[in-house]
């Protein structure tokens, strides 16, 4: 039974989004901001986190940023219904994905289960030899698929599974342009939309991270209107 936390300040969404999860058989803490979430995450952390974003004592930005330093577990962002300068920053600083409030509960369901198999697919001890569990190399970048480990000219380089997929999805071909809705479909169920924005986001935090280890780190390039494609250096 995956533990999933629910942080939010609106006590009437604690109360009908944990009953909603607890019938789909999730195990459901809930908490009413960052701070008190923070106590308990650094205590025993769940299988993945859905946050508020404007909370007291501590928001979920903030909250985000901390969880960052030391896991990479699937973050969903809950967004208001017109601040996309919200979304946009959240998934630029590591959140999975979002889901705009007001929201449907099926919908979080359906994103919450395609968060976790996902990270379910990475944690699993056994998995089937295919060139997507094989260690690949692409010049200076080393991606372990089964440890979920990302190298980049020897330097680690910690990515969430999102950043991952789409790394991986990025590198497998070089030289050959991926269009956003074929990364989509890399990083999401087919049951799941977003839009263009999210993988723009996804990207530039990828990129970002892959410049902490090489600040000349060049290798995806965006083809504006059409893609991104991997450059094999």
């Amino acid at each position: 039974m995956s533990k999933i936390a629910l942080v939010d300040d609106d006590r009437n969404i604690l109360t009908s989004v944990s009953m909603t999860l607890e019938a789909e058989g999730f195990e459901v803490e809930t908490y009413n901001d960052g701070q008190q979430a923070l106590d308990a995450f650094n205590k025993k952390l769940p299988d993945m986190a859905v946050l508020d974003i404007k909370m007291p004592r501590m928001d979920g930005m903030d909250l985000l940023q901390r969880l960052r330093q030391k896991t990479q577990m699937p973050v969903i962002f809950l967004t208001s219904k017109d601040d996309e300068i919200d979304e946009v920053l959240g998934l630029r600083m590591g959140a999975d994905d979002y889901v705009k409030k007001p929201f449907s509960q099926r919908l979080l369901v359906e994103r919450i289960r395609a968060l976790l198999r996902r990270q379910e697919a990475f944690d699993g001890d056994i998995v089937a030899d295919t060139e997507e569990t094989k260690v690949m190399t692409r010049g200076d970048l080393v991606m372990d698929p089964l440890r979920h480990s990302v190298s980049w000219k020897g330097n680690d380089v910690t990515l969430t599974v999102t950043e991952f997929l789409l790394l991986q999805a990025l590198a497998q071909r070089p030289g050959f342009v991926k269009s956003r809705d074929q990364l989509m479909d890399v990083a999401y169920d087919d049951q799941v939309y977003v839009d263009d924005r999210t993988i723009d986001s996804h990207i530039k935090r990828l990129r970002k991270k892959m410049r902490t280890a090489d600040p000349e780190f060049s290798a995806i390039e965006t083809l504006y209107g059409i893609g991104y494609r991997y450059n094999e250096e």
